[in-house]
């Protein structure tokens, strides 16, 4: 029912893996976050459309991984480049584009240089440009990465995302399974992380034309709720909602995270 499929596409730098599942007319494309670096969305096309299942009459939710082979000081610009071409591969145009954190970064590059393949944009949990507090968690997390250390990388990236009720029910999860898919290299988190604390559109922000929903919380801990505030001030029109204690992990804590999503996006 929920069509999900697992798929690879071959582009000029390299192979590009993504998944899609749903049957509506309107194409969706999700960007996900730093997490890519570690491991990309290859073979997780029917949990995550189950996960996500309640936007699957109305969309078909494409979810793109940043290509393989990343080449190191690539920006996100140039991660936006990339999906450009993925979207073309496809026929696609006019998405809804939802872009997580790091992939916010990157749905504002595609938004500002190819407003072609934007009908309307959501962000969440994202910035526009370095800030103290995603300064130190990104150095903190390249520490770690140097240092081979997957379950750091993990149990710090929990600590920092959800509400402590919701640690409460995880943290042993995340000590446990804290070696559980632990990458070869860490090259491609490494220069993703190095791309988030070079990342600087709030200067253009303003040039952005389509719909555009800011979603953040007054609790983040790795790019701050002032983030989404900066950027939703920069850009006219833009709706901004807030989630009062919650945090990063947001759009999986908030029980009307997607349904808020899915009607913007309609």
């Amino acid at each position: 029912m929920l069509n999900a499929r697992n798929c690879c596409l071959q582009l000029p730098g390299g192979e590009m893996d993504y998944i899609r599942f749903g049957s509506g007319a309107r194409p969706l494309v999700m960007i996900p976050g730093v997490g890519d670096g570690l491991k990309t969305v290859r073979g997780t096309a029917l949990p995550f459309a189950f996960l996500y299942r309640s936007l699957a009459k109305a969309f078909t939710v494409y979810v793109f991984s940043r290509r393989r082979q990343l080449v190191p000081g690539m920006t996100t610009r140039d991660m936006a480049e990339d999906l450009n071409l993925a979207l073309d591969s496809l026929g696609l145009s006019a998405c809804a584009v939802v872009g997580v954190s790091q992939g916010g970064m990157i749905a504002q590059w595609l938004a500002l240089d190819h407003p072609d393949k934007v009908s309307k944009l959501v962000l969440v949990v994202t910035l526009s440009r370095p800030n103290d507090t995603m300064r130190d968690v990104i150095a903190r997390w390249t520490d770690m990465a140097h240092r081979g250390d997957y379950r750091g990388i993990m149990l710090d990236t929990a600590e920092r995302s959800y509400s402590e009720k919701r640690l409460r029910q995880t943290r042993l999860t995340y000590r446990l399974l804290g070696s559980v898919g632990k990458p070869k290299s860490f090259d491609r988190f490494l220069i993703q992380a190095a791309s988030c604390a070079a990342h600087n559109a709030w200067g253009l922000l303003d040039r952005i034309q389509c719909p555009t929903l800011v979603i953040g919380g007054t609790e983040d801990k790795i790019v701050t709720g002032q983030a989404s505030r900066e950027i939703a001030d920069r850009i006219t029109g833009c709706q901004l909602h807030m989630y009062e204690g919650l945090g990063h992990g947001l759009y999986e804590e908030a029980p009307d995270f997607l349904r808020r999503v899915g009607d913007f996006c309609r």
